[in-house]
């Protein structure tokens, strides 16, 4: 790390982050289990949406898959936001940072588009 770059401490793991160099999560080992779990059936179903386009399968019956695969994407976003609140956010203003209320606000807004 060079002499001159910034750093702040993580709140959470209370390692050193140089600014501007990516940030990383802190949740327990059993939420990223998770989180990675489902995302193991999210990468299985859209395997499973390739192959049936592949095979020409019905339209409908692809663009349900394609429907419940998004709903599962939604399920994940959902569950890590839930954690980032209750954890990353609520830490960063507990330290003062009310920057983070408009990061996670630009972050909810794309989530509904």
């Amino acid at each position: 790390m060079d002499e001159n770059t910034d750093n702040k401490s993580c709140p959470s793991c209370h390692s050193e982050i140089a600014m501007g160099d990516e940030r990383t999560s802190h949740h327990s080992e059993k939420t990223i289990r998770d989180l990675v779990n489902r995302m193991n059936r999210i990468e299985g179903q859209v395997r499973g949406v390739k192959g049936m386009i592949e095979r020409h399968v019905y339209c409908d019956d692809v663009l349900n898959q394609i429907a419940s695969v998004q709903s599962a994407l939604n399920g994940v976003s959902k569950l890590l936001l839930e954690k980032h609140m209750k954890s990353c956010v609520r830490e960063q203003l507990q330290e003062g940072d009310e920057e983070v209320i408009d990061e996670v606000l630009k972050t909810i807004f794309k989530m509904m588009k």
